[in-house]
């Protein structure tokens, strides 16, 4: 995220190449018909959860599937054997002599499952949710949060109680009767009201202790009041090994000293993981798991509250593998560590996300990744003159996409969203001035944004014509001015 950076591009032609690849499912399915072979029961029953791998054989509704493509079979998303062709193809009843009329999705007389969840109401301990009844015979409805169920209920809406403030929290739920339990609805992810102003990084800008003349974090929190700050960047020192810059150790150098010191001022750290360039975790970690471990390794270190994963380029943002192992990642992280914040950080238009955005938040949505805050940077996007209105605009951009893919209104849309700019010039040479930074920091607060960051604390230092160097912002300022404003935002 630093002056090395972001030639943001949008891909107009992939939208073609996901419909073309829609197109194709009728002639896989025809051609698993048309090539299914005699099966037995032989194969271990197929479970949630699982990842399966292509070629994988597993036992179904009397049936045995084999898979199709890798996938991850995510609990609540329904991609049982039977319900997703273009993942399995049939083999046939087990012992059969090939696939028949494929079986329902769920036991006969079991409940279609319930719709259009959504959050009704937030409290500082609470969440309210509704949805609409399923059909069939229904007994009542389970509320879950992953795995776990958080209220049983035979009305079509709940509160779940006893939630930290602050906290976000996603529910699916599903029917049942005494035949079985029906598929799971879509999902909807909360956010409880209240805890304390920059708790989990609420005003954090970057700072890096490898590059730039890296400032005492304490001279700057006592000349600021700022307290919280995002530390980049967490890279791979080789394979699936999370180091600072890649070269430098978790623990006894100078980016431990820095926490200990931020600590010491009252503070804490928000670890940023990636960055533009780079050898990084993403790519290096083979599996969600492996990388959801290699995150685990930085929280446990430091007994964090909040992680900041800042992606971008070709190398993860581009890389739809890569993009979507995040993305998993992320989710079992959540899932390991409730109140944890997790954070994504990546471009922007001045529109609004592009087409990697949407594809990284609609992955979020689908698999009910729980992802707190979806951070855009705004420059380096041919932002022109006012970097306050190109970056309004970007955000209510972020604020749409959020809104079509979760089903929320503005203010729940808003308590999702983050901006990290740029402060002075920019690599485009896009000039955000304090001026407008103290606008968008009055933008960010009136709608109660989550997060407010910039790039970075080393450059937040005056150098008039100094042009984008890294460790002054090449504009007129007062030192640490930049910092000072970031510091009254409390979301």
């Amino acid at each position: 995220m630093s002056s090395r950076r972001r030639r943001l591009l949008l891909v107009a032609g992939a939208a073609l190449t996901v419909v073309a690849s829609m197109a194709l499912v009728p002639m896989l399915q025809a051609e698993a018909a048309s090539t299914a072979v005699q099966a037995a029961c032989t194969a271990p029953n197929w479970a949630e959860g699982n990842t399966y791998t292509v070629g994988t054989q597993v036992t179904y509704q009397g049936h045995t599937y084999q898979a199709l493509q890798t996938h991850t079979a995510y609990p609540g998303t329904g991609w049982n054997p039977a319900a997703t062709p273009s993942l399995w193809k049939d083999l046939g009843v087990c012992g059969g002599t090939g696939p028949t009329t494929p079986p329902p999705t769920t036991p006969s007389g079991v409940p279609s499952a319930p719709s259009n969840l959504r959050i009704t109401a937030t409290t500082n301990t609470s969440l309210a949710l509704a949805w609409n009844a399923s059909t069939g015979t229904v007994t009542g409805y389970r509320v879950y949060e992953g795995s776990t169920v958080r209220a049983t209920v035979t009305s079509t809406s709940t509160t779940v109680s006893g939630l930290s403030a602050g906290t976000s929290h996603t529910y699916t739920v599903k029917a049942y009767n005494g035949q079985g339990e029906s598929g799971a609805s879509n999902s909807a992810t909360g956010t409880t009201t209240g805890g304390n102003p920059g708790t989990g990084g609420t005003a954090a800008p970057y700072i890096y202790m490898g590059w730039g003349d890296p400032p005492n974090p304490q001279t700057v929190q006592q000349a600021t009041g700022i307290k919280w700050f995002t530390m980049a960047f967490v890279l791979s020192s080789g394979g699936c090994t999370p180091a600072w810059d890649g070269s430098r150790g978790l623990t006894g150098g100078a980016d431990q000293t820095a926490i200990n010191q931020i600590r010491a001022g009252g503070g804490d750290v928000v670890p940023s993981f990636g960055g533009w360039q780079g050898n990084k975790l993403g790519p290096n970690c083979s599996t969600p798991q492996a990388l959801a471990g290699a995150y685990q390794t930085v929280i446990n270190t430091y007994g964090l509250k909040a992680i900041d994963i800042d992606i971008e380029n070709t190398d993860e943002f581009e890389n739809d593998t890569v993009r979507n192992r995040i993305v998993d990642a992320l989710k079992i992280v959540k899932q390991n560590n409730p109140s944890l914040k997790t954070i994504v950080t990546f471009g922007t238009a001045t529109t609004g996300p592009g087409y990697y955005a949407q594809q990284l938040i609609s992955r979020a949505a689908s698999t009910g990744a729980g992802i707190d805050v979806f951070t855009i940077m705004p420059f380096d996007f041919g932002g022109g003159a006012n970097m306050y209105q190109s970056t309004v605009s970007a955000s209510e951009g972020l604020k749409t996409m959020l809104k079509s893919s979760f089903g929320w209104d503005d203010a729940t849309a808003y308590r999702h969203m983050g901006i990290s700019g740029m402060n002075g010039l920019s690599d485009q040479q896009e000039n955000t001035t304090p001026a407008q930074w103290q606008q968008i920091r009055d933008y960010a607060q009136n709608n109660h944004l989550a997060r407010l960051a910039f790039w970075s604390v080393n450059r937040d230092r005056p150098c008039p014509g100094g042009g984008v160097v890294s460790n002054c912002s090449g504009i007129a300022q007062n030192t640490w001015q930049f910092t000072q404003i970031t510091a009254t935002f409390t979301g």
